[in-house]
């Protein structure tokens, strides 16, 4: 048997987000000791690495969840599996793909290595005016949150 801290540790999922997991219905509720701590069995050890794994490949929670289920019917096709994985690496290659874009933009409008005033620079200029860019874009990057294990 495992403490949350235990589990923790093991996994490097930090406890907030292993009770997140408990209420989103990603691993069980624990046994509690007489002292009303979380007891974790091995199980639910391998099925928060399980989470932890897939989270850092960026899948979201409901793929999880979904793999999570399948996981549960080992003598079934894998092809339910194999499809959630193959949308995920198609939206990476879309991402890479804007990243690629945007990347490329970037480089080009910072060309003037900062040799002209405020006034004459064309990072300023390019940012104020969109047609002097290169490609279309807008909407490629949009912020976000990043991932920390208070997430996972």
């Amino acid at each position: 048997m495992y403490s949350i801290g235990d589990l923790s540790r093991r996994t490097g999922v930090k406890i907030p987000t292993i009770r997140y997991y408990e209420q989103m219905g990603l691993i069980a509720a624990p046994e509690r000791s007489e002292g009303n701590q979380r007891r974790y069995e091995r199980r639910q050890l391998e099925r928060l690495a399980f989470i932890r794994h897939a989270r850092d490949l960026g899948l979201s929670i409901e793929a999880i969840r979904e793999l999570l289920a399948l996981s549960e019917h080992p003598e079934r096709p894998c092809g339910e599996a194999d499809r959630i994985a193959s949308e995920h690496l198609a939206s990476v290659r879309e991402k890479i793909a804007r990243l690629t874009k945007l990347e490329q933009e970037l480089e080009r409008i910072v060309a003037c290595h900062g040799d002209h005033t405020i006034g004459d620079c064309y990072v300023i200029r390019a940012l104020a005016d969109h047609s002097l860019c290169d490609s279309e874009h807008s909407g490629m990057f949009v912020p976000s949150i990043p991932l920390t294990n208070s997430r996972k």
